[in-house]
């Protein structure tokens, strides 16, 4: 049977009718918890994000170069390197000698090269990203696939038209 405008407001304000008595109740669906969740899922918190370990591909060579641990911290997302891949002949532990922040003569491995990116659904935006090869600092942009297996991440100057990509891979 279709239905009509009349019938669907009908429904509605029984619906609308019984959320107190459903509230009193305190039924399942809706608590307080899953209200929240709700908002979350809305907020695209549902979908998957981009805490882990990925490997970087470096959009030059197309090699693997590190290892990036991705996290979150009250409500903005980082990212550290854990490892580097490292060609024969090049340093084995290397500091950012072109650093010019307080990331200058500071191990590689174990820096902090993402910061301060605000996570909306897939994408991750607002922040930047340290490239640690010249030192050079860029506004950053992440997007998460929808399988949450790869990121593509990228460094740019004001315009994100004018900039570099990486497609990175979540590990494990």
């Amino acid at each position: 049977m279709p239905s009509s405008p009349r019938l669907n407001r009908r429904l509605l304000l029984v619906g609308l009718a019984a959320l107190p008595l459903a509230l009193a109740a305190g039924h399942p669906a809706l608590t307080r918890s899953a209200l929240a969740q709700s908002a979350d899922d809305q907020a695209g918190h549902g979908n998957p994000d981009a805490a882990g370990l990925w490997r970087t591909i470096d959009d030059e060579t197309g090699k693997p170069r590190s290892l990036v641990r991705i996290s979150e911290r009250d409500g903005r997302w980082y990212g550290r390197i854990e490892k580097l891949f490292r060609e024969p002949g090049e340093d084995p532990d290397p500091v950012c000698h072109e650093c010019t922040d307080t990331r200058a003569g500071q191990k590689i491995t174990g820096m902090e090269i993402l910061t301060g990116l605000v996570r909306d659904g897939l994408s991750y935006e607002g922040g930047e990203i340290l490239d640690p090869k010249n030192g050079e600092i860029y506004d950053a942009k992440m997007t998460l696939s929808p399988d949450g297996n790869t990121l593509e991440v990228r460094g740019f100057i004001g315009l994100s038209l004018f900039g570099r990509s990486q497609t990175w891979i979540r590990q494990g």
